[in-house]
Order: structure tokens, then sequence, then C-alpha cells
């Protein structure tokens, strides 16, 4: 386990911190309205809403938008396991499935309850220093508790020599 988990979790938890790293370092996501809204050891929960800039032109939340928010969902969880390792650990998305259930309307939940699977990834990674990948999986769902979307995003972690 990441003995800085947890100061990563209070970084990104806190409302300022966490949309001060949108703003720097995911403007797209920031401008879109993607927030966490949880994030624990072992979930995390990211909504967008459909607005005006999240919008296609059929009325409803852009896939684009969709999917930053699924990414995050999962990403958050990796980060948060390779949040200041030694050695470092880099992380890279190698591949995105995602299937549309019902069109987006309002704010989309996304759900991601791969926190353990993917501690396990990163230490796995430092105990024999080879490349994994993992695949979280993130359901987005509406306020009624719909599936909108569903998501497989798959992550490569390497550690750093």
């Amino acid at each position: 386990m990441n003995p800085n988990a947890q100061q990563f979790i209070s970084v990104m938890s806190g409302p300022l911190k966490s949309r001060l790293f949108m703003f720097t370092k995911l403007p797209a996501a920031y401008f879109s309205g993607v927030r966490i809204k949880e994030l624990n050891h072992e979930q995390a929960t990211v909504t967008v809403p459909f607005k005006w800039f999240s919008q296609n032109p059929f009325r409803s939340t852009y896939f684009a938008c969709l999917s930053m928010a699924a990414e995050m969902s999962t990403g958050l969880l990796a980060m948060m396991q390779i949040y200041k390792r030694s050695p470092q650990v880099s992380m890279l998305v190698v591949k995105v499935e995602s299937t549309y259930l019902k069109k987006a309307t309002g704010i989309t939940s996304f759900h991601c309850g791969a926190g353990k699977d993917l501690e396990q990834i990163v230490d796995d990674c430092l105990k024999d220093g080879e490349a994994r990948s993992y695949t979280a999986k993130s359901v987005g769902t509406n306020n009624a508790g719909e599936i909108v979307a569903e998501f497989f995003i798959t992550w490569s972690f390497k550690a750093k020599k």
C-alpha cells in the first residue's frame, strides 16, 4: 500500500485544491464541469454535468466529456497508488472502450471501485520492476440511477529506474 495515499486523498478531496489541479493539469475537464464527488482507498466517483460547454448537437453530454469523467474516476485511484512512490511509477492510458446506453441529459456520475486491484498492480510492479496493465471499469449513471455509459480504461504501469 502506498503510505502517501491518504495525503493524496486529502489533497484531491479538497474542493479548492482539486479544482486548481484540474484547472492547471486538465483544463478541458475543469471547463466541462468535471468534479470529484468521492475518493477513498477503494473507490472514486466523478461527475460531469450536461451544460452548454459539455453539450453535443443532440442535446446531451458530448461523449468526450463523459470519457473525461470516466477516465478520471479510474485515474484517481491509479494516481493515488503512485503518488510520491520511490522508485517513481509511470502510468499511461493504453486503451479505452465504451458503451453508451442512455442519453446523458443531466449530471452523470462515474463510479469506479477498483482501488484494491490497482493497489495490488502497482505494488507488484514495484516489487519485480516488470510493467503491468490493468483494465478498470467505470459505470456512469444519471440522477435516477439508470446506467448511461460503461467505460473500460486500460492503464499501463512501469517502475522507473
